[in-house]
């Protein structure tokens, strides 16, 4: 049976976008231990190696049933729409023991053997220590597997955000929502998820947030309980060229007309970006991408856009066309 999620009118209101590095987090941890999910991060699969050896998941991946429930107290929608890794864990050292303890509860028992286990019991007959042992390990996984590709992460989330924020203008809430996935449907003011599991929930005036995610592909995950608001997490667009390197055949018809920078700036944009992610994306100097930017925009072959604190970067139509010609 599929998913139901029931939006009354003040719910229409107060549907929001968020990008969560806490989540994506947590989602890296569990893509580690889900074959079906690498064909995507073979190359971050590769390059992550060694440092996830290191680590000992055993105890998050206990968590994580292959179907059921994860602990929502873990990871809960984000609490802003830019939120930092170290406001969300902070928020998750600060959870109530007693209600993360039932919580995690519910998971173990959806995990075969995993609520008898020595480990399951340690979890659960000391709350207080099994708060502060699991964020310590997930913000162990975060510095060691997915800080040093955040800004290239970051850079396609906001880009995935501006594109929706941009299709709710041009649709409507109910046009967005069924275009986000395939398994989404939107009539009469319920969104179905077309996912394994039965849930009814009102939204009750609480609204929905909407979160892509690199990591969770090919999942849609809803099901967050209460108090916590009624969250969406669906593929994030792009996900097909996010750990593609950057060409060393940068077409040389581009490169005469641009110089070899501006053009490999250009045809790097494939997806809205910032300075920073096109730096790393690239292997250049911020200062110099920034130049080049400034240098494509003020030729009308790029505009910029502002998204929280971070300015993103995209191709005008001459620009896609000069880009396109170019290959």
């Amino acid at each position: 049976m599929p998913f139901h999620l029931r939006f009354g009118e003040d719910d229409l209101l107060r549907c929001r976008f968020a990008v969560s590095p806490l989540w994506e987090t947590q989602e890296a941890v569990r893509t580690l231990n889900r074959p079906e999910r690498h064909g995507y991060h073979a190359h971050w699969l590769r390059r992550t190696r060694s440092a996830a050896a290191e680590l000992d998941l055993t105890l998050l991946w206990l968590l994580m049933p292959q179907r059921g429930h994860t602990p929502d107290w873990l990871g809960p929608p984000p609490l802003g729409p830019s939120a930092t890794f170290d406001e969300e864990i902070a928020a998750v050292r600060g959870a109530d023991p007693e209600a993360a303890r039932e919580d995690t509860a519910l998971a173990l028992a959806d995990t075969p053997g995993a609520l008898e286990s020595p480990r399951g019991r340690a979890l659960l007959a000391d709350p207080v220590r099994m708060i502060q042992e699991l964020t310590d390990l997930l913000a162990a996984a975060w510095h060691a597997l997915v800080e040093p590709d955040w800004p290239r992460l970051r850079a396609l989330l906001e880009a995935d955000v501006v594109f929706h924020s941009r299709r709710l203008a041009e649709v409507g809430l109910g046009g967005l929502l069924s275009e986000l996935d395939r398994r989404l449907a939107w009539d009469a003011g319920t969104l179905t998820i077309d996912v394994k599991g039965e849930h009814v929930r009102e939204l009750g005036g609480q609204g929905l947030v909407l979160m892509p995610s690199v990591f969770s592909w090919p999942n849609v995950v809803s099901g967050f309980e209460p108090p916590w608001q009624p969250t969406l997490v669906y593929p994030a667009r792009g996900i097909g060229g996010l750990w593609a390197e950057p060409s060393d055949r940068t077409p040389e018809a581009l490169v005469r007309i641009l110089g070899r920078g501006r053009a490999a700036v250009l045809t790097a944009l494939d997806d809205p970006a910032t300075t920073t992610a096109l730096a790393h994306r690239l292997g250049l100097a911020p200062s110099s991408v920034s130049a080049h930017l400034s240098a494509l925009r003020d030729a009308g072959l790029l505009v910029s856009r502002r998204y929280g604190h971070q300015v993103l970067y995209e191709r005008t139509p001459l620009g896609i066309a000069l880009a396109s010609g170019g290959s």
